[in-house]
């Protein structure tokens, strides 16, 4: 009897030993074993970095630091930029361009106010937003517009046609949700990014969600007003 006695706690533990290795590590032990070290920010310089510093209130000396670089993917993470390096890069900067625009867009007062929907299309901060009566129903969303020599025409527009699922007879590329504002240029959603290549054929490009959005908002006969130089292009 002594001898099984002595047996029996042995036995236990090693059965239940036997369980938890089944079972795994317990939760926060498999958390704490998957926690790895941050990896450190290493991007270089960008070519908008004078802007992003100012905008992430760090020194402004246009060269990149590692307090620079960790800002910068701070925002970077915030507002959705990815890759998030912490590189001060054009999706970078055209978000902070968004982001700074938020809170007043019309602020200068260069989209006129009516009473009544207005596209406004800024073409040096390559952004849209909607006001009626200078309300701001659309807030501002980034756009790509036309490239040297194809330029957006600038001046007063009306939607005149909207053609939800076109396609260019021209380049045969989808326009989706276009609304046609000035002979071929149109208002209208582009698959991919909106900050690679030196700009549209003359229409104004959207990210997908913001052509529907402004879908859903537009019909014909709505104003659009567009004003500026888009940055590259000749006045």
């Amino acid at each position: 009897m002594a001898a099984r006695q002595g047996r029996g706690p042995v036995a236990r533990a090693a059965v239940i030993g036997a369980l938890l290795a089944l079972a795994g590590p317990h939760p926060s032990l498999a958390a704490a074993a998957a926690a790895e070290p941050e990896s450190a920010c290493v991007a270089g310089t960008g070519p908008y970095q004078r802007e992003l510093e100012h905008h992430v209130g760090r020194p402004v000396d246009g060269v990149q630091s590692a307090a620079d670089c960790i800002a910068v993917r701070d925002f970077q993470r915030k507002n959705g930029v990815s890759p998030a390096d912490g590189y001060a890069g054009v999706a970078t900067y055209r978000t902070m361009l968004v982001v700074t625009a938020r809170p007043d867009p019309n602020a200068a007062g260069e989209c006129p106010e009516r009473e009544h929907r207005v596209t406004c299309v800024d073409l040096e901060r390559q952004l849209l937003w909607v006001q009626d009566d200078g309300d701001i129903v659309l807030r501002p969303v980034p756009i790509r517009t036309g490239r040297d020599f194809q330029e957006t025409r600038t001046g007063w527009h009306d939607v005149y046609w909207r053609s939800k699922d076109h396609v260019s007879t021209l380049y045969g590329s989808p326009m989706p949700y276009a609304q046609f504002f000035d002979g071929g240029q149109a208002l209208h959603g582009s698959p991919g990014t909106l900050y690679e290549g030196g700009g549209s054929a003359g229409c104004v490009n959207l990210t997908e969600p913001d052509a529907k959005r402004l879908w859903d908002l537009l019909g014909e006969g709505d104003a659009v007003y567009v004003w500026g130089t888009k940055p590259g292009t000749e006045d």
